[in-house]
């Protein structure tokens, strides 16, 4: 989403996406053993752009802000969250995020919950702002690893603020990532097969 959306409608949608509703069940000890740290996507793996290169941060510890509009961590186990942001010199940006479970079962089902979050976002953004208008479209899975499912998700204002995003949620065994793009725009800006691309890389890469 682009600066104008992540600016004026911050609040709402962060709080549409913690009132998800859907709580995951902790095991005793949620966090997970310590094991060899999944690999991120780089700068040159992300879709490109027309006129601009990407540019990747570090890699960090920590669950990333660009997600709390879909995805958070609310109910959920406290695993191991790594995330890494890309930006290029307009106003397209990307994250991805890794998150180490217990168990593949354990992954299998936070997989299955962030979906949800993603699938579920465009209405708690409208109930939660009446000032927003959403649509998310699905766009088919992935048979990557574990496998993966893309997502699109539009978003416009009343004042005529138009975002576009696409998000996607991978595994590898026990490991969950979640990739973000988003632009100012539709869904006829939205670069979906170059999008799925990434994701399949960015779930091969993991390990």
């Amino acid at each position: 989403m682009s600066m104008r959306i992540r600016t004026s409608a911050l609040t709402a949608l962060t709080v549409a996406a913690l009132a998800a509703g859907t709580v995951l069940t902790a095991p005793a000890a949620g966090a997970a053993p310590k094991a060899a740290a999944p690999k991120f996507l780089s700068a040159s793996q992300l879709p490109p752009h027309p006129t601009s290169s990407w540019t990747a941060g570090p890699v960090t510890d920590g669950f990333p802000e660009e997600l709390g509009f879909c995805v958070s961590t609310e109910g959920v186990p406290a695993y191991d969250y790594r995330h890494r942001e890309f930006r290029t010199d307009l106003e397209t940006s990307a994250v991805q995020l890794t998150v180490v479970t217990g168990t593949a079962a354990q992954a299998k089902a936070l997989a299955k919950h962030y979906d949800d979050l993603i699938r579920t976002c465009a209405d708690r953004i409208e109930e939660s702002s009446p000032d927003v208008e959403a649509e998310g479209r699905d766009y088919g899975s992935l048979p990557v690893e574990e496998g993966a499912r893309v997502r699109g998700l539009h978003t416009e204002t009343s004042w005529g603020a138009t975002d576009i995003s696409l998000l996607s949620v991978g595994r590898d065994g026990r490991t969950v990532t979640v990739v973000e793009w988003g632009q100012m725009g539709d869904f006829g800006d939205a670069p979906v097969a170059a999008f799925k691309k990434t994701t399949t890389t960015a779930v091969k890469k993991l390990y």
